[in-house]
């Protein structure tokens, strides 16, 4: 006999989610017998890899679509109606593409569609575009087919697969965004399905996800199928009362005389049955009191037990109550230890413990910011000795049982403290480019600044294969080089790196193919050229990075420098007298040669600044010459710093050295000479743009004029003026010194 399901449902709550999310969750369960046995129940989930107003508004006009065509159309069967609902949107939407900005042309759109139906024992799976499917059944997780993963809503040579199978007992699907597993992955999945109930278990991974610095589509929906008990209801007996007043009597005889002769004779045949039940009763008796005059068996002797049996008997009774008694011991204590209240004494010396660290918080605020008073410009030593005691009495007062929401001020204030005496600066951000959805979305991963006579962004996007020229007076990107492209006879590969030397941009691609940019004008023309490197056919596909380092800017001659895994250095390559590529051999720019997988940004000035582990070192000559940041002192609010990039606009040993710590989402400023801390920055008003922040660079201003921080987003390009946010804020581009440029002098190669 099949079990009756019922499904446990888990979502995120849409006060909850992401604001850059546009994705759309849908779940109807029909409470109408005859749609919900034809039917059943619809669990759809809506994902865009876009965000915005508009590809929210695309996502529920796909639901909407879905939804209303799957249950109004009663042709045919689930399969066919599930295929029929998708065309329908795929249709509609390719009629609003241009609306909603879903691309140009007849390429596959950016929606994707996970939907599944759930009729009595029955489960209908169907995925189109960016949307996942995954079935955990018997705690393995399961990923159902789609072999048109690719082609997103909208698209002209759609053809939905929906799969059919059974759901059981204990079975759970889960309906979710590729980006959310792509950031947390699979195991994670698995793990909180199993674990959890299916609306704790998808709270916890939105949870996960936002705290792994997740952005964009957060979609996703579970359910879990569960046993229902089968019930009967009775129906009450109700009075039925007679329609006519006769209705019921008895019924009369036409016949005179009949009823009265019928009467008597029953009357005679019920006396007759008492005069007969009455013998019989005389009878009985008459044969109990005849048993009771026979003779009757004598009672049995009593049975003498042996000692042996009785000992063993009393053994095993002793054996039982002692067992009980273990039991019942044992569970008391269990349920004392893990559950039982503690003493009305204990309690009452929490309560005042807590009271007196909350006390002794308050205190050591005040001494800080209280009337007339502030320790944090006047003397900050003290300050920050304070500020640490009434941390630690604060975390004391919340272990003795204060709730969160009485040290909650207390908390903020001493937040305010500890950014004041760390230099923490607010600072807006502006958006200077944006780049339109195309046929391919748009994912940004290198940004350079271009040369002397072209300083505009120059971004590699890996979503297209191909590196633009940004001009943000015209407000237009420019075709540099694209993956396929022949070139001075060759076929470019997909562009990995970029870097900036002397006059020319520089393009490091999949084959390890050099190429070099060199503008002509201001206004986006230019000539590319393939360079030649000694031994680059010999490189792995790990590069960490590439600079370069102008050692004569007049003939526009610079070296340069490659992070290369395999040869545990930092290759250095020496130009030819004519700059037409770099023939000889390279040398090691580290003294040892030493493990550099862990080498991410790169940074060349004279001095040779890199990230490794997280931590900004600068080599010299070679080597690490002890040179180190310090860091600031905030770690009572925030974790340490762990660095991912290192940039700077000033010349060697001169101006700011500047670091990005992506799990706080801030940049670091430190002297570039001795490595002391000087300030650091977060987008005001708490924005969460910095989770995104994938390359940059900087450039310095005119003498007391701030720095200007560009960088990128997946599809946008922004600047950052380095100065609180309430400031006027400075142009885009400031007028630099030629001086001010790396490479416009020429000390010592590094």
């Amino acid at each position: 006999m099949a079990h009756r399901l019922q499904m446990k449902l888990g979502t995120v709550a849409e006060t909850d989610r992401l604001p850059d999310s546009a994705d759309v969750i849908v779940v109807v369960e029909p409470s109408i017998g005859s749609i919900s046995r034809s039917k059943g129940q619809l669990y759809l989930l809506v994902t865009t890899t876009m965000s915005g107003g508009r590809a929210r508004d695309a996502t529920r006009l796909a639901a909407e679509t879905i939804e209303n065509e799957y249950y109004y159309d009663e042709s045919a069967g689930i399969r066919v109606c599930l295929e029929k609902a998708i065309m329908a949107a795929s249709k509609r939407l390719t009629h609003v593409r241009d609306r909603y900005g879903l691309g140009g042309g007849t390429g596959s759109g950016p929606i994707g569609v996970g939907v599944a139906v759930v009729r009595g024992n029955e489960l209908y799976v169907a995925t189109v575009g960016p949307a996942e499917a995954y079935l955990i059944r018997g705690a393995r997780l399961s990923t159902l087919p789609d072999p048109h993963r690719e082609r997103g809503l909208p698209s002209p040579e759609l053809e939905p697969d929906v799969w059919r199978g059974e759901i059981s007992v204990g079975d759970s699907l889960v309906l979710v965004s590729p980006n959310v597993v792509s950031r947390l992955g699979p195991d994670e999945l698995k793990d909180a399905m199993l674990t959890l109930h299916p609306q704790s278990a998808m709270e916890h991974l939105h949870h996960r996800f936002v705290i792994a610095g997740g952005t964009g589509s957060d979609g996703a929906i579970a359910f879990e199928a569960a046993e229902v008990a089968a019930t009967h209801r009775g129906r009450s007996l109700v009075a039925v009362r007679p329609a006519e007043p006769l209705a019921g009597a008895d019924d009369r005889s036409p016949i005179p005389l009949a009823d009265t002769v019928g009467d008597g004779v029953a009357a005679m045949q019920a006396s007759a049955r008492q005069a007969r039940a009455a013998a019989s009763n005389a009878l009985s008796r008459v044969i109990y009191r005849i048993q009771d005059i026979l003779p009757q068996r004598s009672t049995a002797y009593r049975r003498v037990t042996p000692m042996s049996a009785r000992a063993e008997a009393q053994r095993r009774a002793a054996v039982a109550v002692l067992a009980f008694i273990v039991v019942a011991g044992g569970l008391g204590l269990g349920i004392y230890a893990l559950g039982g209240q503690r003493p009305p004494g204990d309690a009452i010396a929490s309560i005042t413990s807590g009271q007196e660290a909350l006390a002794d918080a308050r205190a050591a605020l005040a001494k800080v910011f209280g009337p007339g008073i502030d320790l944090v410009d006047a003397a900050p030593k003290e300050a920050l000795d304070l500020l640490t005691e009434a941390d630690a009495s604060l975390t004391a007062a919340e272990k003795a049982g204060v709730p969160a929401s009485a040290t909650r001020a207390m908390r903020l204030e001493l937040a305010t403290g500890i950014d004041r005496l760390s230099a923490m600066v607010d600072v807006g951000d502006t958006v200077i480019f944006t780049f339109e959805g195309g046929e391919v979305p748009v994912d940004l991963g290198e940004l350079v600044r271009g040369p002397g006579r072209d300083p505009v962004p120059y971004v590699l996007d890996r979503g297209t294969q191909s590196v633009y020229r940004v001009n943000l007076e015209a407000g237009t990107a420019t075709l540099v080089l694209r993956a396929g492209q022949e070139a001075a006879g060759a076929t470019a590969g997909e562009p990995r790196l970029l870097a900036v030397g002397g006059p020319d941009v520089l393009i490091l691609d999949s084959k390890n193919v050099l190429w070099r940019w060199r503008p002509s004008d201001a206004t986006g023309k230019g000539t590319l050229v393939r360079i030649s490197v000694n031994g680059s056919t010999g490189w792995g596909d790990d590069i960490r990075g590439i600079g370069t380092y102008v050692r004569n800017s007049e003939e526009g001659l610079y070296n340069l420098y490659v992070i290369e895994p395999s040869e545990e250095q930092i290759l250095a390559f020496s130009p030819a007298f004519d700059g037409s590529g770099y023939p000889a051999k390279p040398t090691g720019r580290l003294a040892t040669a030493r493990a550099v997988d862990t080498m991410g940004s790169l940074y060349i000035d004279g001095d040779i600044f890199v990230v490794e582990s997280g931590v900004i070192e600068r080599f010299v000559s070679g080597r690490s010459d002890g040179w180190e940041v310090t860091l600031p002192p905030d770690t009572l609010v925030r974790a340490a710093p762990k660095f991912t990039l290192v940039t700077s606009g000033s010349d060697r040993r001169a101006g700011r050295l500047y670091g990005f710590d992506p799990a706080n989402r801030r940049v670091l400023a430190f002297d570039k000479a001795d490595g002391r801390f000087l300030e650091q920055y977060r987008l005001e008003n708490g924005a969460l743009g910095w989770s995104d922040l994938r390359s940059w660079y900087v450039v310095a201003g005119l003498e007391e004029e701030p720095d200007i921080l560009f960088w990128i987003s997946a599809d946008r390009v922004h600047s950052v003026v380095l100065e609180p946010a309430i400031a006027p804020s400075a142009s885009a581009e400031p007028s630099l010194d030629p001086a001010a440029t790396p490479g416009a002098s020429a000390p010592p190669a590094p």
